[in-house]
């Protein structure tokens, strides 16, 4: 009897205990996941532009007297903006944030705490809070910056047996991957180096050593959590030849036609225009020789003019010349009588 009275107060006290902790662990681990959904539920996310003006939403309760804090609680409650006695309060604001930031004045009436971030840096991400307060009370809410440079621009070419694809100025840090088309049976022996800038940017580079085959064409894509982009290059494509090939394929069939017709009508009117400036060219050859037959014949005009003028002068001097000789003739006449009668 004493045994089995034993035996069912260490089997109650042994549920017992088991009953009680496995509720505990139970219980805690519900408040927790609550917790966590709390937090999320009254914690936003918003994704901004590196480089770029963003918008981190408030609403603040109407009334008189607003006023607003604005704080990056994850750097330790820097003051990010200030605005009380109906103006911006900006002598104790951080200097990350010094002349990027900015209400919406006109919306504070209708309850629009909103805070406008201009240039947004890497550093700005993290979690922040909106203080408000009017004559009708008081409220904080929360909110989470995430910043992103997106892949941009890739670069990939070819030196030998050897491919390089490389990208810069992006965050998150992104994944480099390789594939090719067809697929390749051997494996792609590839090296990739990640390096982060002073602006906390990410520069990814990675260089291919690819089995030998004429056929196959490289994809090099780029992605991180909000982007992704993917440049081709066939194995033994000149860059140019491949240039040529992507905008062909983004202008499509029309933007080729309308391209071979801007390059007709233009060669068309270069060979108008030739034709122009070659019959001008001849315009001013006959004008130039028929200015220099006009200065010929003025010239000619001109000798004409100063042999007439130097024939009158030889008459008139003949004349005179005639003229004395009939004066002495006639003086020789006349002494002829006197001396026969003398």
């Amino acid at each position: 009897m004493a045994e089995t009275f034993y035996f069912i107060t260490f089997y109650f006290k042994t549920f017992y205990f088991k009953t009680f902790y496995f509720k505990t662990f139970y219980c805690k681990t519900f408040l927790f996941m609550f917790f966590l959904l709390s937090v999320s539920a009254s914690d936003p996310e918003v994704s901004c532009v590196f480089r770029q003006s963003c918008l981190l939403p408030c609403q603040i309760q109407l009334g008189s007297d607003p006023l607003i804090h604005w704080y990056q609680v994850s750097a330790g409650e820097l003051l990010v903006h200030s605005y009380y006695h109906s103006k911006d309060q900006l002598g104790l604001q951080n200097q990350n944030f010094k002349n990027r930031t900015s209400l919406i004045l006109d919306q504070l009436s209708r309850g629009n705490a909103s805070l406008l971030l201009k240039e947004v840096k890497i550093q700005d991400e993290g979690r922040y809070k909106c203080y408000t307060s009017t004559s009708t009370g008081y409220k904080e809410s929360f909110i989470n910056l995430k910043t992103e440079a997106p892949v941009s621009d890739i670069r990939i070419h070819q030196d030998g047996n050897r491919i390089t694809c490389s990208s810069e100025g992006i965050y998150p840090q992104p994944e480099l991957t390789w594939s090719t088309e067809p697929p390749s049976n051997t494996a792609l022996q590839n090296r990739t180096t990640v390096h982060q800038t002073e602006e906390k940017l990410y520069d990814i580079s990675s260089s291919l050593t690819g089995p030998d085959g004429p056929d196959l064409t490289y994809s090099c894509s780029i992605r991180t959590r909000s982007s992704r982009r993917t440049e081709t290059l066939k194995k033994g494509e000149s860059a140019g030849g491949k240039t040529w090939k992507v905008i062909l394929g983004l202008i499509g069939p029309a933007g080729a036609a309308a391209a071979a017709a801007f390059l007709k009508k233009k060669c068309k009117k270069e060979e108008k225009d030739g034709k122009k400036q070659k019959g001008d060219e001849e315009k001013k050859s006959k004008d130039s020789k028929k200015g220099e037959s006009e200065s010929f014949g003025n010239f000619s005009e001109e000798s004409d003019s100063v042999d007439f003028q130097h024939s009158r002068a030889i008459k008139t001097i003949r004349d005179d010349i005639k003229g004395e000789f009939v004066k002495i003739k006639m003086s020789v006449t006349t002494e002829e009588p006197e001396s026969g009668s003398t």
